[in-house]
């Protein structure tokens, strides 16, 4: 979805219900997966298509403590580096070790590799199915995003520390993302 008509972030409840309907799916765990890259690490569905278990692990195979995700997998030269959030962490661990041969992190049965497309397809039947309209494979990003934008402050970072885990060259781009909160807005107007 262009940025005019942006994909709707998702509320703590609606990450539940997405996360409780996959458990319920043919490939529970790579699903997981693959919500968690996009709403723990704000992955786009290029990169959750293009991602290898080496911009994940160390060079002896171990998870390490980020994704280095490089450019080639990203929009552009978007490659950045995105510390691994404890419960994508976990589920990656999993993954790897019910993993085959694959380089991918990602899989399908038929061949070595997703495509963006079939990423951006399952976000959209995932949606389709839970009921909640205007969600794209963006959604997880933009919640990631609108996330980190909120809490950065509380660990001594800024927005540029945001844009810099979305990957953007620009502030203005990361700013786009972020969902406006009423609720924030009048209770800091109330301490002015």
């Amino acid at each position: 979805m262009g940025l005019t008509k942006q994909a709707k972030t998702l509320c703590k409840s609606q990450v539940a219900l997405l996360f409780m309907m996959l458990k319920g799916t043919r490939y529970p765990l790579r699903n997981k997966v693959i919500a968690l890259l996009s709403i723990k690490a704000g992955l786009r569905a290029k990169e959750i298509a293009n991602l290898t278990w080496a911009m994940v692990t160390d060079a002896q195979g171990q998870l390490s403590e980020a994704i280095h995700l490089r450019n080639a997998a990203s929009k552009g030269k978007s490659g950045r580096v995105i510390p691994l959030n404890k419960e994508l962490k976990a589920a990656l661990q999993e993954l790897q070790r019910q993993a085959g041969s694959s380089s991918y992190v990602i899989v399908t049965e038929r061949s070595e590799q997703f495509s963006s497309a079939a990423i951006v397809n399952l976000f959209a039947a995932w949606f389709r199915r839970i009921g909640l309209q205007g969600c794209s494979s963006h959604s997880g990003r933009r919640t990631f995003i609108t996330n980190a934008a909120r809490k950065i402050s509380t660990v001594g970072g800024s927005l540029r520390d945001v844009q810099a885990l979305a990957g953007h060259k620009a502030l203005s781009t990361t700013q786009r993302y972020i969902e406006a909160d009423a609720a924030a807005q009048k209770r800091v107007v109330d301490l002015v």
